[in-house]
């Protein structure tokens, strides 16, 4: 299965590059990584059916001042041989996430 995020400033109207993410399930985490140039991190890698977690570190990318410093989206593995895409919108004050295609 594949895996993939983006983030995109709401703000700015632009992708939000640098961003650390970590992906955990559980106490453990399987993997870390920023966003490129557009905003974008693709794992490649199987993950099995369960409960998993994005951890997006919004303060390092918004400031010290950030009101929320980070952002945390659980999901549902159901299906391991599907692709997974879990966009966030990020702004000063707000965040929001979909299951994206």
């Amino acid at each position: 299965m594949t895996l993939s995020t983006h983030i995109l400033d709401t703000t700015s109207g632009r992708p939000a590059a640098g961003v650390a993410v970590r992906l955990e399930r559980g106490a453990d985490v399987i993997a870390e990584a920023k966003t490129d140039g557009d905003g974008r991190i693709r794992w490649d890698f199987e993950l099995a059916a369960g409960t998993y977690r994005l951890v997006f570190d919004t303060g390092g990318y918004l400031g010290p001042d950030a009101f929320f410093p980070e952002a945390a989206v659980s999901f549902r593995v159901v299906d391991s041989e599907a692709h997974l895409h879990v966009p966030l919108l990020l702004g000063p004050y707000t965040y929001t996430t979909y299951r994206g295609s």
